[in-house]
């Protein structure tokens, strides 16, 4: 059964999601009758779990509660900005934080804070545009990128093209490209090159 507020790779807000691996959180983004008013809350973008301890979050977006959002799976969560939660998600969480701290080359004691606020810079300003240009062979797994004008998933080896019902396989076009533009934060480009696994939809392994 479709969900509402799916959240794209560029981090927008749709109104439906077909299919949702995970739950975010960015704070309150509705107003009391139930429509969305703000893109965030928080520099806190976090990705949970759809269940946890038995917590009932129906209905949906009760006035007062944070938003529920919807992803089809982690790359997409983590292209739109959104790390692992330190609650429901803590062994991914402390992953996340010590590959992110090791691919940027940040201080031991770096916080979480720390990184989002790193994190939020770059999903809300467009910063040096060459910084989002890679060369496709040097990405890592997990990374989302801009291919056509259309949202792409990096395998480590395929190019397959987003949906929000999961991956189909792209266009052999991009054998012929070098640069392209990443819609991942470049940080969390970093801690995926360091270490952290996303967890992908399963039509990521049937469409490459």
């Amino acid at each position: 059964m479709p969900l509402p507020n799916g959240v794209l790779p560029t981090g927008e807000i749709q109104a439906i999601c077909p299919f949702a691996g995970w739950l975010g959180n960015r704070g309150t983004l509705h107003d009391a009758n139930g429509a969305i008013v703000r893109r965030w809350q928080r520099k806190a973008w976090v990705t949970c779990l759809l269940s946890y301890k038995g917590r009932n979050r129906k209905p949906l977006m009760q006035p007062g509660r944070y938003t529920e959002l919807f992803f089809l799976d982690e790359a997409t969560a983590l292209a739109a900005g959104h790390r692992p939660c330190g609650e429901c998600r803590r062994d991914d969480y402390n992953h996340f934080k010590r590959a992110w701290v090791l691919g940027n080359r940040r201080p031991d004691a770096t916080t979480i804070a720390d990184i989002d606020k790193a994190i939020h810079h770059e999903r809300t300003s467009n910063g040096d545009a060459a910084t989002r240009l890679h060369e496709l062979g040097t990405l890592p797994s997990g990374v989302l990128l801009d291919w056509v004008n259309v949202p792409h998933l990096w395998t480590g080896n395929s190019l397959l093209k987003w949906t929000p019902q999961g991956y189909v396989t792209g266009d052999a076009g991009w054998l012929r490209t070098s640069n392209v533009k990443i819609i991942t934060p470049p940080s969390v480009v970093r801690a995926l090159a360091a270490g952290y696994v996303a967890c992908l939809h399963k039509s990521a392994s049937t469409a490459a």
